[in-house]
């Protein structure tokens, strides 16, 4: 697994949060599932993610580093990324996810940096690129995420007792 490190995020970002009660780190992270495949957030802001995964504890059954795997390190970076493009009033809810595998790995660490293609008010989509440990590309994903409200509309109130 790789070391847990606490992510960069710019000042802009943690004023944005500040005094909401969130941890920044739980809030954007795979959460468990992250955790289990020892993804790691290095940097993050809605211009850029990094992160990176270790390919030990992620391979398929020919030791391959598994294709599901880098899926999983690509929607993680990319969701971060439109969650922090949304701010605190958005969540983002990934709808499209589409990955090129380029070469196999058996061993070492994956880094991916997502970058945004398109940012507006109702979805993100951000280009995901992973790379070996010698800057070698291992896969090109692309991810679009719609960005609805973090609360739930309140129910409509038409008069009607609710009972029937």
């Amino acid at each position: 697994m790789s070391e847990q490190t606490t992510p960069y995020f710019p000042p802009e970002i943690l004023e944005q949060y500040a005094g909401l009660g969130l941890d920044l780190t739980a809030l954007f992270s795979a959460g468990h599932l992250g955790e289990r495949m020892g993804i790691g957030i290095l940097h993050a802001t809605p211009e850029k993610v990094v992160g990176t995964m270790p390919v030990e504890g992620n391979t398929q059954p020919y030791g391959l580093l598994h294709g599901g795997a880098s899926a999983v390190l690509a929607e993680t970076l990319g969701s971060v990324g439109a969650m922090l493009h949304g701010g605190p009033s958005k969540i983002a809810v990934g709808v499209d996810l589409n990955a090129t595998h380029h070469r196999s790995l058996r061993s070492g660490t994956v880094t991916g940096t997502a970058t945004p293609v398109h940012r507006g008010r109702s979805s993100a989509t951000y280009e995901i690129v992973i790379t070996d440990e010698s800057d070698r590309r291992v896969c090109t994903a692309r991810l679009t995420c719609m960005l609805r409200p973090a609360t739930p509309p309140a129910p409509a109130q038409n008069g009607a007792s609710g009972t029937n």
